[in-house]
């Protein structure tokens, strides 16, 4: 986890294990949470009836650390299975693909030097799913809507981390996320790339992706 030339929250750079885990191809979208709404007649979050946000494929943005919890909650309910978000190890560990080391899930080449980068991203974030996958076959891992994590937020959290199942610091103020985001001005991040929020706010470039842990047997 982390990297050498990243901003100091990103350092020590240091190795983690973690159990297995699955996690979510996409993105959620607006269309999974619209089932979600109407399930559970929740209110729908700020940006629901954009245009340049509604597309039922896009992901869904505006979404508290709150609300994504409570998705993941309600998913569980009828599934059968225990859907959470992601922590960060999880989420990096992903969207590394196998790529060990290097700075995006393609390789170090800039997001610039990426096929159509100057066209995307212009007034929102794109339906889920376009562009490559990385190497685990995972959609937007570090472009389109920063994700929410599980973990608490802390700059110095490194330094201290054990290096297995990290989950974060006990308690905080802020929630971590990663990934890139439609709005910044460089679309795509780092793998390594931390960044964080309060709990209840609701951004328009703010979505999440789920995941759940498998089973030993």
């Amino acid at each position: 986890m982390g990297c050498k030339t990243g901003q100091d929250n990103e350092k020590p750079v240091h190795r983690v294990w973690i159990d297995a885990f699955e996690l979510a191809t996409c993105q959620v979208t607006n269309a999974e949470y619209s089932r979600f709404l109407r399930g559970t007649a929740s209110a729908p979050p700020p940006f629901w009836s954009d245009p340049n946000f509604n597309d039922p494929q896009q992901p869904v943005v505006g979404v508290s650390w709150h609300e994504a919890v409570r998705y993941c909650e309600w998913l569980s309910s009828f599934s059968g299975r225990s859907f959470r978000l992601p922590t960060e190890a999880e989420w990096e560990r992903a969207a590394r693909g196998g790529r060990e080391s290097q700075l995006f899930p393609w390789g170090d080449e800039p997001p610039e030097s990426r096929p159509g980068y100057a066209a995307r991203w212009k007034s929102g974030p794109e339906p889920v799913g376009s562009g490559d996958p990385n190497g685990f076959g995972l959609f937007n891992m570090c472009d389109n809507v920063h994700e929410w994590c599980s973990d608490w937020f802390a700059a110095d959290y490194y330094a201290v981390s054990p290096d297995r199942n990290p989950r974060g610091p006990e308690t905080g103020t802020r929630r971590a996320s990663r990934g890139g985001s439609w709005r910044h001005h460089i679309k795509i991040s780092r793998c390594a790339a931390r960044s964080s929020i309060p709990l209840e706010f609701q951004y328009a470039d703010y979505g999440f992706r789920v995941a759940c842990s498998v089973p030993i047997v």
